[in-house]
């Protein structure tokens, strides 16, 4: 650190868990089983569906694709905060804060993209099936999901823009388990309502805007379901929406809490709570959630082990 009138933040120290010291070995073992879990849990649905021609379909694409996310928007944060676990002095530079800041956003503003455009397709599959084919082609699978990354990856420079001509004269301990916009932004010496302002912004236009797209598919959805004669009919129906809408409301409601508010003098320890949850655990609950209640998943693991699998008959299961 290099002192002026201001002082020229190079160097952050991470406090991470601190009340936690104790258990420091403890945590590093079982966040490093969470982090080999994910790793593997996601590498085992993008290969299943790669190497099975019959997942070549639109909904599994997009599967794929989270998976993938899943495994970046982890690895951004769970490496480094391991070694952190190991180590008494926790510090990152200022640049490397930045670029971690950076990452872990944009690769959840594109996860929360891709949700909307998997609801997109459960709405074509559902409400317009005759058109579904000619509509949601490879073509367009390819746009959706570089449009998602192109959206990901363009949102957070603002505030990267903004949290790095902020001067620095206080403290350097960045009071959380990485590096995230709140806790260091408000180490800053000086009015930071503009970023606060731009902050909330943006994440309640990156937050707000899935949330109504995936909710309007739902809604057209819905109206379709209810129109189904057979209680049977209605039940598949809704079923290959059910881990879709799971993983929407786990992943929203969890970044909601944490990112749409426009004060940041909450609980420390409600913070890094949320942040678990968000960062680590539920990257782990989706291939477990999308493994368990899909059949057409379930059924090439049981081939795979060598359990048999009842078939769907000439009425193929397309659910979630």
């Amino acid at each position: 650190m290099e002192s002026t009138n201001n002082t020229l933040v190079t160097e952050l120290d991470l406090v991470g868990f601190l009340d936690l010291e104790n258990y420091a070995m403890l945590l590093f073992v079982i966040f490093f089983v969470i982090y080999l879990l994910i790793l593997g849990a996601n590498a085992i649905i993008f290969t299943l569906i790669c190497v099975t021609p019959r997942l070549h379909i639109p909904m599994y694409f997009f599967i794929a694709v989270l998976a993938v996310l899943e495994v970046f928007y982890t690895t951004v944060t769970m490496p480094r905060m391991l070694v952190d676990l190991l180590r008494s002095k926790k510090s990152i530079s200022f640049n490397g804060c930045l670029l971690q800041i950076y990452f872990f956003h944009s690769l959840g503003i594109s996860e929360a993209c891709l949700l909307t455009a998997m609801a997109y397709d459960r709405y074509l599959a559902i409400c317009t099936p005759l058109n579904y084919t000619t509509r949601m082609t490879t073509k367009f699978c390819f746009q959706l999901v570089l449009g998602c990354c192109a959206c990901g990856f363009a949102c957070p420079l603002p505030e990267i823009i903004l949290t790095s001509r902020l001067p620095f004269c206080q403290s350097s301990h960045i009071d959380h388990i990485f590096c995230d916009f709140p806790p260091l932004i408000s180490l800053a010496c000086t009015d930071i309502s503009t970023n606060i302002a731009v902050d909330f912004s943006l994440h309640s236009i990156v937050i707000l805007a899935p949330i109504f797209l995936i909710l309007l598919s739902y809604t057209k959805i819905l109206k379709v379901i209810v129109k189904i004669k057979s209680s049977e009919g209605r039940q598949k129906a809704f079923s290959t929406c059910a881990s879709h809408l799971i993983v929407v409301l786990t992943f929203f409601g969890t970044i909601s809490f944490m990112y749409m508010r426009l004060t940041w003098m909450g609980s420390v320890h409600y913070d890094r709570f949320i942040a678990v949850f968000y960062a680590f655990l539920i990257p782990l609950f989706n291939p477990v959630i999308y493994t368990l209640r899909n059949k057409e998943i379930r059924d090439v693991i049981r081939r795979i082990i060598g359990s048999p699998a009842p078939a769907c008959g000439s009425n193929r299961c397309i659910g979630f």
